[in-house]
């Protein structure tokens, strides 16, 4: 099992106190936005049980929660809604939700740890991204959880607004229920217009066009 603090532990070592993770989650789906969380946490401090977040069971993930919220020093989130990915593209709009995370925050970090292999743009603060830095890093993988939470709120709350594509269940992602929804009534405001999946039926139309 990786030491989840190595790079936490070396930056403190160097006198930082106070280190962000940042993860952000929505990449992949057809609908709803992008959300980043950056999170600073205490020198020293050790979560039991985090680790990143799509190895979690959704109600470990929300105690996981509760418990990073309180304990804390700083919580920024950022999000970037489907316009504008549409207009930015997945990538760029991955990178700005995260800055936005960092920029959210309430204190100011003394440095970032990024999970992927991209810096964050125009941050101003130095900065680390780390590949697979939700599995080595217990800030990073706490901002996953986070993100991860935050996200699947608001996809609960599109359900209620958009019952046909069942958004409770698939969160957006491109399952079989979700493509034969788009398939018969077409997207609704919330899906990415730009993402191929989406593209291809709208421009095929559904029996009610």
């Amino acid at each position: 099992m990786p030491n989840r603090l190595w790079y936490e532990e070396r930056l403190w070592n160097d006198g930082l106190e106070f280190i962000a993770g940042v993860d952000e989650v929505g990449r992949g789906p057809l609908a709803g936005p992008v959300i980043a969380a950056a999170i600073i946490l205490p020198v020293g401090v050790q979560i039991d049980g985090v680790k990143d977040s799509k190895k979690l069971l959704p109600q470990t993930r929300e105690k996981l929660f509760n418990k990073i919220l309180d304990t804390a020093i700083s919580v920024g989130i950022g999000l970037i809604d489907q316009k504008e990915i549409d207009r930015i593209n997945i990538l760029n709009a991955s990178l700005k939700a995260m800055r936005l995370a960092v920029m959210n925050l309430k204190v100011k970090p003394e440095f970032v740890l990024v999970d992927g292999n991209r810096k964050i743009p125009e941050l101003g603060i130095p900065q680390l991204p780390i590949v697979g830095g939700d599995d080595l890093s217990m800030f990073v993988a706490s901002a996953s959880i986070v993100a991860k939470v935050t996200r699947d709120r608001l996809m609960l709350e599109y359900d209620k607004i958009y019952p046909r594509f069942c958004f409770a269940q698939n969160k957006g992602y491109c399952t079989k229920s979700h493509v034969e929804a788009l398939r018969a009534y077409g997207p609704c405001e919330i899906h990415r217009y730009s993402f191929r999946t989406v593209k291809f039926l709208k421009t095929i139309g559904s029996p009610e066009n």
